[in-house]
């Protein structure tokens, strides 16, 4: 399978087992699974044909680990704008996680903190490398460091998916820190 129709494939998986399974006809049960064989005949009969082997392919392969196979069902790890409740316990975070994001989003983070948006958690890394990944998708990446040690005292509530990304419902301002402001380029005329 080439890349291509491995990113392809990828896509239109999270966005029907995240976001719009309706939009196939799919109807996931609470917990975000849904049979594999209702899975690739939906995608079949809108158009997308996905065969087996692709789907095990593209659920291996992923760098997120974005899907979960579990006997004959499948579903999206996180990440969801639709209901589901993945069932997963509380957890106790490392001291510190880290969210990547764009420069364009900083002044409404520093007033609001981190809100999950259209999703149900806020989504954190345990560690910069992977905060970096996830904030190169919007543009040039800036990572924010979550003070998860001192939320988890203050009672704010961290599951863990199986992936590995960390969830929690909001992230105040007063537990971020966030990077220093670049220094002007010397070089580059002021306007």
């Amino acid at each position: 399978m080439d890349a291509r129709r491995t990113v392809k494939v990828s896509k239109y998986l999270a966005r029907h087992l995240r976001h719009q399974p309706e939009r196939i006809g799919l109807s996931l049960d609470e917990g975000g699974w849904v049979e594999i064989d209702t899975l690739l005949a939906a995608a079949a009969a809108h158009g997308f044909p996905i065969s087996r082997a692709e789907l095990d392919h593209v659920v291996a392969t992923n760098d997120k680990r974005r899907f979960t196979i579990e006997g004959t069902r499948i579903r999206a790890a996180q990440g969801h704008s639709i209901k589901v409740d993945l069932a997963l316990p509380a957890a106790t975070p490392p001291p510190y996680l880290y969210h990547g994001t764009v420069t364009r989003h900083l002044n409404a983070i520093r007033a609001e903190g981190l809100r999950p948006m259209r999703r149900h958690d806020v989504h954190l890394s345990p560690d910069r490398e992977t905060a970096i990944r996830v904030g190169a998708r919007r543009g040039r990446p800036v990572v924010l460091t979550v003070n998860a040690a001192a939320m988890h005292r203050d009672g704010h509530v961290f599951r863990v998916s199986a992936n590995g990304v960390w969830l929690t419902k909001a992230v105040p301002p007063r537990y971020l820190s966030f990077p220093p402001s670049p220094e002007p380029d010397p070089a580059r005329p002021r306007t």
